[in-house]
């Protein structure tokens, strides 16, 4: 279920449920994409960047960094709605485990639940558990988010 659209300001009591789960849109990975996040982060592991070093390491060939899996998780909720019309301050991230290598041209698709939400002084805090699935349905990466929502004022 993709949220429907809410404008700016005008936030939904109704918005992360317990038990509301959102399947996002998928994304590929392309090369492109790990080389650029190699160069931003300083990363530049060959196991990331070239393709006859890692062919004869454990993964068999190149596989994008656990924390550019993790961005791009965090883009498809962004790009499903799931954060239209609130303020999201992330808490931390919990329990996070990376399952699969991902290679580049695999797709990858986000489900995350609503687990609990609680009112408090500066918004709900929400917990979302979330499963990163690649193009098989095979889930690559796993973890807890703890956010923090509140309408734009």
């Amino acid at each position: 279920m993709v949220p429907e659209s809410i404008a700016p300001g005008e936030g939904r009591s109704d918005r992360f449920r317990v038990g509301e789960t959102i399947v996002t849109a998928g994304r590929t990975i392309s090369a492109a994409d790990i080389e650029t996040f190699a160069h931003l982060t300083g990363d530049e592991n060959p196991l990331h960047l070239d393709e006859a070093f890692s062919a004869k390491q454990m993964f068999g060939g190149r596989v994008a960094h656990g924390l550019l899996t993790l961005s791009v998780t965090l883009g498809l909720w962004y790009r499903a709605g799931l954060f239209d019309g609130v303020i999201v301050v992330f808490l931390g991230i919990e329990k996070l485990r990376f399952l699969k290598p991902v290679r580049p041209g695999e797709t990858l698709t986000s489900r995350v639940t609503i687990v609990q939400r609680e009112p408090s002084e500066r918004g709900d805090r929400a917990e979302l558990q979330n499963v990163t699935a690649n193009s098989s349905g095979d889930a690559v990466l796993t973890f807890t988010a703890r956010i923090l929502v509140n309408a734009p004022r």
